[in-house]
């Protein structure tokens, strides 16, 4: 064991645990101490593609068996506060999938006992790290007050995708899970307060629970007049017309991200993928017609999904080694998980939520 690494405990081997592990396996400062999965098969898998860490199915017992310096949380969303819990009180460092917890009030007790420990705790916000996605939010930011942002991510979902949607779908709707990302994403657009939150959904399947939807759309308004909407819908039965919308407009213009790139939208790497930047100025000469072009900016050759989840891990190990302050960090998670689940009142109950 090199008594100068950071001992990693990975929990989840699915997309994103697995992804995360190979960023653990490929960095000098980390070494993986243990993979822990419900399904024997995928943490089987794993440890054979890595060359054989150990595997365990209870997360308790692997974390009183390796004594971790990290945890690497990548499991089911209903697991998310518990496991941190556990993690923060046995002195871990803690990287966590996105959301944090399934309320507000348990995702603020964990963001305090990050505090009260001194320990490091980083969200897997993909988008912050993604260099398309900053420059997207730069160029908005310099667009005027207020700002219109439309953004969808739907997926036609079948097979494995599909089950994998149905048991996120047991304990929050796509517009939590995913709309957490997007809507962290307009907070920091806008610089504001979000004011209210509306809301609508429709359940599509007898496959999922009768108090679930599949489908929803949550609209957004801000202190500063700024309005925003996400959609998102899982299933068989979504159509792949109008998938993936990045669009933002304010009084000077626009930028939209150009979906060039994208094939399937139950591919993993559908997410982050963007191909390109197009930015429209508004500024028009004495005719009153355009009086320039509009600006494309080529991102094709971003990350992909696995390099941008190196980068969340160069991000908890610069954390840790220069003691960075991640209160902003943690703070905006629980602000944006606050917003989506009032979006997610909204649509069960059909009113406008304030903040």
């Amino acid at each position: 064991m090199h008594t100068n690494k950071l001992k990693v405990l990975v929990a989840g081997c699915g997309h994103m645990g697995t992804s995360h592990a190979r960023a653990y396996h490929s960095m000098e400062a980390f070494d993986i101490v243990g993979l822990i999965s419900r399904t024997p098969a995928s943490r089987n898998r794993l440890s054979k593609e890595l060359g054989g860490y150990p595997t365990f199915s209870s997360f308790e017992e692997a974390l009183a068996a390796t004594g971790p310096d990290i945890v690497s949380i990548n499991t089911y969303p209903d697991t998310h506060a518990a496991y941190v819990h556990q993690s923060l009180e046995a002195g871990c460092h803690v990287f966590v999938e996105k959301p944090l917890a399934n309320t507000v009030s348990e995702a603020q007790m964990l963001v305090d006992l990050a505090h009260k420990h001194s320990r490091k705790m980083v969200i897997g916000y993909i988008l912050r790290v993604h260099p398309a996605w900053k420059q997207f939010i730069a160029i908005a930011q310099t667009l005027g007050t207020p700002l219109v942002m439309r953004m969808n991510l739907n997926q036609q979902s079948s097979g494995a995708q599909w089950e994998t949607h149905k048991q996120l779908m047991t304990s929050m709707s796509p517009i939590v899970d995913c709309g957490v990302h997007y809507v962290d994403v307009m907070c920091q657009m806008t610089r504001s307060r979000p004011v209210t939150v509306s809301s609508i959904g429709a359940r599509l399947s007898d496959e999922i629970a009768p108090d679930m939807y599949n489908y929803g759309q949550l609209q957004v308004t801000f202190e500063d007049g700024s309005v925003g909407w996400y959609e998102a819908g899982w299933g068989p039965m979504m159509s792949e017309t109008a998938t993936f919308i990045k669009d933002v407009c304010g009084p000077l213009g626009s930028v939209s991200i150009a979906d060039d790139v994208k094939g399937k939208t139950d591919d993993i790497e559908g997410h982050t993928q963007t191909g390109g930047l197009r930015i429209h100025h508004s500024s028009r000469d004495a005719n009153g017609h355009f009086d320039r072009a509009d600006d494309i900016i080529d991102t094709s050759s971003e990350p992909s999904h696995d390099e941008l989840c190196r980068l969340e891990q160069e991000y908890l190990l610069k954390a840790i080694r220069e003691d960075l302050d991640l209160s902003d960090h943690m703070q905006d998670a629980v602000s944006s998980l606050q917003i989506v689940l009032a979006a997610d009142t909204a649509a069960r109950e059909r009113r406008t939520v304030r903040l």
